[in-house]
């Protein structure tokens, strides 16, 4: 298959036809400019079209300018089923179920930060665990992994890990409701046991920004940020226990696709259909990693304001570290959505892509009802973040979602390999960002040149209006797993 057969809708928008390869039941929609046209790449174009083929597809099966070869589903895609008709698909979410990102504000700036910095880091850098198989200071018997799998953020809030105003700035109040942890294998407990409260490794980070640039003032005013102020954004997700859960039900979905005699272009997208036994236990095992995440990403925020209380010697008022939101990346989720002018009740897949919900929807806490979610987009360790807000357009066009990331251009071992010979660390701090990292592997997996230039993904879904810029961030320090 060939990128020649894409069609461009507009500047922003490629159109993967719906006769692109047999099967497809609709057409794709890949949003991408002409500069990121260039770094498509034709496997995840295919996914695009396979993602097409799934039976009880609504819409278009979608993709974000970040995408690049995932899974199934290319990371970067978007594909809603309806929950009669439909079907669900671990491929459709990830291994990583609820990675996300959480982005704290703060009351310091940059001036006062930078001349402590190091000593920030390092101080951050030893008390946040992280790495390939890290594990965190908190050791979780059955009975509390229990709890956890069942309220998420709100478990790690009841551990005094933080403050119950939390729970209202992250998505779904950091719980999904119908969690089922009889259904997670022994295996996955096992796993979780020693992880909660950990960074992990990869392209997770805790990273210490400043705002340098505003484009919206009065949604940046809401949101509580202003130029040059110290923002922390902190990127993991379910660890060793959501991958478990990952493995076990793919095996599940492999065997349910003959079953219920489901033909798939790629096994990948194993899958059963929604109302199904087997696709209503991965649901809620799905559900419980979901709130494993939630109350990980929980446990490292508190720590994370105990640190900078610690450096800096302020009060919590002082330090005015609060919680801007929380936004999961690889999820399914049963949502409300308009089509063909009727509310649908769907599943909507979301595999590196981020939720961008309106200003006015029901499922937005009080305090941005009006606003509009705000959407938190990392880039990569060199280059810079965004804060944007979410659009009536994105819930007409793309069932409330946009981008996650930059995504990336290099595979972790292209990446390596580029990096032969070079000290990624004292490039970054020749740049003025000082970087940790539990291996010089790591570093290179993840530096800059791995990356689009987010700059370029994030204009993509502002010039498409499916969620606006607010604020840029630019990296001061960042912990790598």
């Amino acid at each position: 298959m060939s990128i020649e057969r894409l069609k461009r809708i507009d500047e922003n928008r490629l159109e993967v036809p719906g006769d692109y390869k047999p099967g497809m039941r609709t057409k794709g929609i890949i949003y991408v400019d002409n500069v990121l046209e260039k770094e498509l790449e034709s496997e995840s174009i295919e996914q695009v079209a396979n993602v097409a083929t799934l039976p009880g597809i609504v819409g278009v099966s979608l993709a974000m300018p970040d995408i690049h070869t995932g899974y199934g589903f290319p990371i970067g895609g978007v594909a809603a089923f309806d929950i009669k008709e439909g079907i669900i698909s671990p491929g459709g979410v990830g291994y990583d179920i609820n990675c996300g990102v959480r982005l704290l504000r703060s009351n310091l700036k940059k001036d006062k930060v930078i001349t402590r910095l190091k000593e920030l880091i390092d101080a951050l850098y030893n008390e946040i665990p992280s790495g390939v198989g890290s594990k965190g200071k908190i050791r979780l018997g059955p009975e509390d992994e229990e709890k956890l799998l069942l309220k998420g953020a709100r478990w790690a809030v009841e551990k005094g890990l933080g403050d119950i105003s939390d729970l209202e700035k992250i998505e779904s109040g950091g719980c999904l409701e119908g969690a089922d942890p009889s259904i997670v294998s022994q295996k996955a407990y096992e796993r979780g046991r020693s992880q909660q409260g950990t960074l992990g490794s990869g392209n997770h980070f805790l990273e210490v920004q400043y705002v340098d640039e505003i484009y919206d003032e009065k949604t940046a005013n809401a949101l509580g940020l202003f130029r040059d102020q110290i923002t922390v954004m902190i990127h993991s997700g379910s660890r060793g226990f959501g991958h478990q859960v990952c493995t076990d039900f793919l095996e599940v979905m492999g065997r349910a696709v003959q079953k219920y005699n489901i033909s798939l272009p790629d096994r990948e997208l194993a899958c059963a259909p929604f109302n199904s036994p087997e696709a209503q236990d991965y649901f809620a095992a799905m559900k419980a990693a979901a709130n494993y995440a939630w109350g990980n990403r929980q446990c490292l925020m508190h720590w994370t304001r105990d640190v900078f209380m610690s450096v800096f010697n302020v009060s919590p008022s002082e330090l005015g570290m609060t919680l801007i939101y929380d936004v999961a990346h690889n999820i399914a989720k049963i949502e409300e959505h308009i089509v063909n002018g009727k509310k649908k009740k769907l599943v909507v897949h979301r595999k590196g892509a981020t939720r961008a919900f309106p200003p006015g929807h029901p499922e937005l806490p009080a305090v941005y009802r009006n606003l509009g979610q705000p959407v938190l987009i990392p880039g990569d360790m060199g280059r810079a973040s965004f804060v944007l807000i979410g659009t009536e357009r994105a819930m007409n066009e793309t069932f409330g979602s946009t981008c996650h990331g930059a995504g990336r251009v290099m595979s972790r071992h292209q990446a390596i390999r580029q990096a032969k010979g070079r000290a990624i660390w004292r490039e970054m701090e020749d740049r003025g960002i000082i970087v940790r990292a539990a291996g010089r592997e790591t570093l290179a997996e993840e530096m800059s040149e791995a990356y689009k230039d987010v700059s370029n993904v994030v204009e993509v879904v502002h010039n498409a209006g499916i969620s606006l810029k607010v604020a840029r961030l630019r990296p001061m320090g960042v912990i790598k797993g």
